[in-house]
């Protein structure tokens, strides 16, 4: 479930087409948290990855 605080909140990612990912950048971005994924991708945004 996404929340509405969630959407309001998120940022635009007018270059990366995945929703499901476009999902998760915007939650570690809004909530502050560290995705661990090794999809490299994901590095052009401004969150924290470990892998």
């Amino acid at each position: 479930m996404v929340s509405q605080a969630l959407l309001a909140s998120a940022p635009p990612l007018p270059t990366h087409r995945d929703p499901f990912d476009r999902l998760l950048i915007a939650q570690a971005i809004v909530e502050d948290v560290v995705l661990v994924t090794a999809h490299t991708q994901l590095r052009r945004y401004p969150i924290r990855i470990v892998w």
